[in-house]
């Protein structure tokens, strides 16, 4: 319980601490008096977390696959091609979230 209190804090601060330097400017240095801001926050946690999430999911993907080809070397082959599947669509993922703060950078609809 108290790792994740302590996350919390941390997270709190490198969101919060961002956004009230942000404040402080003046309305004119602001893109679109505050909504360029948003954007960039915005941006920087969709790459963010999908970067974190894909990790996360990588490293438990290849820590359970090698567990699992060093107690049964027979089965290494299925299981590799597995793994290769797994790795390339968690891998999509965090594309998706590049993506998504690629169209918030440039503010591109993503309907058009």
């Amino acid at each position: 319980m108290r790792a994740f209190v302590k996350i919390v804090l941390w997270s709190l601060v490198f969101v919060a601490l961002p956004m009230v330097a942000a404040a402080q400017t003046p309305a004119a240095e602001t893109w679109d008096s505050g909504l360029g801001a948003g954007l960039a926050v915005g941006a920087g946690l969709a790459v963010g977390l999908a970067g974190l999430g894909c990790g996360i999911g990588q490293g438990l993907t290849a820590g359970n696959t090698t567990a699992g080809i060093a107690r049964n070397p027979g089965a290494a082959g299925s299981m590799f091609t597995n793994f290769i599947l797994g790795m390339v669509l968690i891998e999509s993922i965090s594309i998706y979230g590049l993506l998504i703060g690629l169209l918030l950078v440039f503010r591109i609809p993503a309907g058009s």
